[in-house]
Order: structure tokens, then sequence, then C-alpha cells
């Protein structure tokens, strides 16, 4: 069992279907056929059945892909490990990010990255927070970029705090929340305990739910539409919406924020490509702040 098998199982379990798993690996059908019957002649066991829809493992073809999960991540390690050796950023990049950060600031941050460092081989998950969090613990990722508050990250840099906004298409004041219809979204559990607390210590009845969709960018779209307000972080707004924005506080004055750190582990902070990154991705958001903070003061003409 190689390499390869590795990658052909783990296929397999994502896709459930000989045909696609071929097109995937850009090798034949009956070279997939073959493969198996090999590995289950040597392991002596079935490792995949029929199905209708399809091939499914068995106990035992998913055993395997357990081993062949870890034997591809140790695979990865190593690679970063002998490229370390030579001093230079290079090899392979294991990120693990926020969707809501990939989808909004993350493109331009690869892209900036690679153009300094062109030998990184950047290799990405996304998910929820707490999804990627999990990634990180389990060091299936050597850098992860998280929204929220986590415990049991080693090293973690703060980058980018953005206000949690009251967010609709018209004007409207606080206290007017409780009876006009609200949007809701799928959200990771840190960001819907905070806004659940502040509306708890701001209003005595619960909100009006009259929309729940799956993710941010649906829910700002129906506030476009004038179909309800929401209650959003800044970083998923556009300067060209025609929303009407207003940061939210708590009681004692203080701005609901949604902080996003970039974390790593204490062995992969010693990686030439993490240091780098980490270090790239904190400069440009204090480059950030600072042309910011230069605007806000600025003499306006």
């Amino acid at each position: 069992m190689n390499d390869r098998d590795w990658i052909m199982l783990k296929t397999i379990s994502e896709e459930r279907n000989i045909t696609r798993t071929a097109e995937r690996l850009y090798i034949s059908q009956p070279a997939i056929t073959y493969r198996l019957r090999m590995l289950e002649e040597e392991f002596r066991t079935k490792i995949v059945v029929r199905t209708p829809g399809g091939v499914a493992l068995t106990a035992q073809g998913e055993y395997l892909l357990g081993y062949a999960n870890e034997m591809l991540l140790r695979l990865t390690q190593t690679k970063e490990r002998l490229a370390s050796f030579e001093g230079k950023v290079k090899g392979p990049l294991r990120v693990g990010s926020s969707a809501i950060f990939a989808n909004y600031e993350l493109p331009q941050l690869l892209r900036g990255f690679l153009e300094i460092y062109p030998e990184v081989e950047i290799f990405l998950k996304t998910g929820r927070s707490l999804q990627v969090n999990r990634m990180l613990e389990r060091e299936e990722v050597s850098v992860a970029i998280i929204r929220g508050e986590y415990d049991g990250n080693e090293e973690k840099r703060l980058i980018l705090e953005d206000p949690v906004c009251l967010v609709s298409k018209k004007p409207m004041e606080i206290q007017e929340l409780p009876d006009r219809p609200r949007i809701v979204y799928g959200t990771d559990t840190s960001l819907q305990e905070m806004v659940d607390a502040w509306w708890r210590k701001t209003f005595a009845r619960p909100f009006l739910e009259r929309m729940a969709v799956d993710n941010m960018d649906t829910c700002r779209r129906m506030v476009l539409q004038d179909l309800g307000y929401a209650i959003l972080p800044s970083i998923g707004l556009s300067e060209f919406d025609a929303l009407h924005t207003q940061p939210l506080s708590w009681r004692n004055g203080d701005p609901l924020v949604r902080r996003t750190w970039i974390c790593s582990g204490s062995y992969a902070g010693k990686l030439p490509a993490v240091h780098a990154f980490v270090e790239y991705v904190t400069e440009e958001f204090s480059r950030r702040r600072a042309l910011r903070e230069f605007a806000s003061t600025a003499p306006k003409q």
C-alpha cells in the first residue's frame, strides 16, 4: 500500500462512486478496480461493496481509510520538515480558514503572499471557525485563521476586530428592533452566543424571526430587498451596498466586535513557510489599520 492507494481510498470515501473517483484522479476505471482488488488480496479482506448509488467502504475499508488519512498527513508534515532544513520559504503550507474570512479577505492575502514566496504550495481547507480550530488541534492544518474566542491555541495573534452591526435597508432605531422582522443566518456558536447575550441585556422580549437562511451573503441580499433587518459583522458588508449600518454596543458603551486570530501549533511556527505566512498576514493587517487611522485623522479637503 502506497501514497497513491491512500489518495484513492480517500477519494472513494468522498465520491462513493468508482467512475467519479477515476475522473478526479485522471486514471481509468479499470485501473481503480484492479488496484482495489490487489489491496483486498493483500489484506485478505473486503474493502468496498457495491450499493445502488455506487460503492461504500466496509468496516475494514473505513479502518484502512483512517490509516490512509494519517499517512497522508504524516507525508505532508515530512515534506514540511524537509523543506525547513534548507531554511528557505518553500514547500507545502496547510492553511485552515473561517469560511467568512476565506470569502472576503483570504484570496488577496494568498495572492500577495505567493507573489513574494512563489515556491510555497498552498493547501487550503475552509469551514466554520469551530471546525477549523479542530483541524489545528488535530494537526490537519499548520496555520489557522479563526473568528471568535477559542481556548487551546498555543500561538495566536489578533489580526482583525470588526464591529457587529445592525443592518437594514432604511435607518432604524435600536428600540424598534423587537417589533421589526429579523433575518437570521447560520453562523458560529461563539458569534451567535454573543449576539443572543447582547439581545437579552438590551430587550425584555424575544426578536421576531421571519427568515432563517444558511449563510451571511444570502442574509445580506434579503436585507437589500427590505425584507427585514439583520445583525452582521462588518466583514460581510460591502461599501457599495445600499444598506444602513449601525455598530452595536453593550450597555456600558463597549462595542460588539468579532475578533479574528491567526494561530499555529508550537512546532508549526518553527517552519519557515508558516512563520513567513503568519508574519505576512499580521503585517498586512497592521498596515491596513495604520492607513485607516491616517485617513480618519487627516484633515478633510
